[in-house]
């Protein structure tokens, strides 16, 4: 991959994006200028942004009246989105086994 980054000729319109959740551990290869010298961080949300991401999950999932997603927003900090699913979908095992 290096390799054909290094090849890429000027401003031919190209774009690449790249994702990871460990940056400690690339190569300081990727990240000269030229390759990926560019970062942006993505952080984890906040707590109107867990009760936005509950509430897409739960939409799928029959509920008792009384959930809560702003509630359990309050109650899941440090969860990222993936997490804030998983935690949907175990919910609903958990309660409700086939």
């Amino acid at each position: 991959m290096l390799v054909e980054m290094d090849g890429f000729e000027g401003n031919e319109g190209i774009i690449v994006i790249a994702a990871t959740n460990r940056p400690d551990v690339l190569d300081p290869a990727l990240l000269r200028p030229g390759r990926f010298d560019r970062q942006v961080v993505v952080g984890l949300p906040d707590v109107r942004g867990r009760e936005q991401i509950l509430k897409v999950h739960m939409r799928r999932v029959p509920l008792a009246p009384d959930i809560d997603a702003a509630i359990i927003a309050r109650g899941t900090p440090g969860f990222s989105g993936a997490d804030l699913a998983n935690l949907v979908k175990r919910s609903g095992a958990v309660c409700c086994p086939r």
